[in-house]
C-alpha cells in the first residue's frame, strides 16, 4: 500500500516502461551501438555488458542515440565508463542525440565531456 492507503503502482519502477534495443555493428576495430528506447537504471546494465564485451578489442566506440528518448544518471555512468576505458586506446563518439537527450547532456554538462556528432 502506498501513501494514504492507495495501492502503489510499481510498474514503472519494476521496468514496465523500460525498453532498450541494442544493435552492435562491427567494422574492424570500430563498434557502433545502435540504441533505441530508454537508458535508465533497468536497462543500463545491458548496455554496460555489451560495451564490456567489445572494449578490449575496440579502437573506436560509437553510440548512436537517434532513437533514444531518455537517459538517466545510470546511463550517463555507462558512457563515462566507456570514455574512460577508451582514453589511451582510441576514441568514443556520441551521435544523433534526440532533443530530449541533448537537453539532459546540456543540463548535466556531459555535452562538454564527449565528442558529439
Amino acid at each position: 500500500m502506498g501513501l494514504f492507503g492507495k495501492k502503489k503502482n510499481t510498474a514503472s519502477n519494476a521496468g514496465g516502461n523500460s525498453y532498450l534495443k541494442i544493435e552492435t555493428l562491427k567494422d574492424g576495430a570500430e563498434y557502433t551501438f545502435m540504441l533505441e528506447g530508454r537508458i535508465d537504471t533497468n536497462t543500463s546494465p545491458e548496455l554496460q555488458s555489451k560495451v564490456t564485451e567489445v572494449v578490449d578489442d575496440a579502437k573506436k566506440l560509437i553510440f548512436d542515440f537517434g532513437k533514444v528518448d531518455y537517459i538517466s544518471s545510470a546511463g550517463l555512468r555507462v558512457l563515462l565508463g566507456s570514455a574512460q576505458a577508451m582514453e589511451d586506446k582510441g576514441e568514443m563518439v556520441v551521435r544523433n542525440l534526440t532533443q530530449s537527450v541533448r537537453d539532459i547532456f546540456l543540463l548535466t554538462g556531459f555535452n562538454q565531456m564527449f565528442n558529439i556528432e
